[in-house]
C-alpha cells in the first residue's frame, strides 16, 4: 500500500510517500494512524494532532472509522483553508 504525506506530515516525516505492508490487524484509518505512529518518533509527531489530519483512501475523503480493506493508496494531508 502506498501512504501519502502532504505539507506539514511530509516535513515531520522526511517523506513524501512510504511503501508499506500493514499487518492484518490495520483495517481503519484509525487503525493505521496508530501503527504508524508506533514506527519511530518522526511519525508520531506528524500524526500528535491525529483531530486535524484529513486522510483521503483511494482519493475519496474518509474518517478514522473508515476501513482500508484493499486500498492502493492513503493519503494524508491537513486541512485546507481558502479565501
Amino acid at each position: 500500500m502506498r501512504v501519502l504525506y502532504f505539507a506539514w506530515l511530509r516535513e515531520k516525516i522526511g517523506a513524501s510517500s512510504e511503501e508499506l505492508d500493514l499487518p492484518p490487524e490495520v483495517a481503519t484509518v484509525g487503525a493505521l494512524i496508530d501503527w504508524l505512529k508506533a514506527r519511530g518518533p518522526r511519525h508520531r509527531d506528524a500524526f500528535s494532532g491525529e483531530g486535524i489530519v484529513r486522510c483521503a483512501v483511494d482519493h475519496e475523503f474518509a474518517g478514522v472509522e473508515a476501513p482500508i480493506g484493499n486500498a492502493g493508496e492513503i493519503a494524508f494531508f491537513p486541512p485546507v483553508t481558502g479565501g
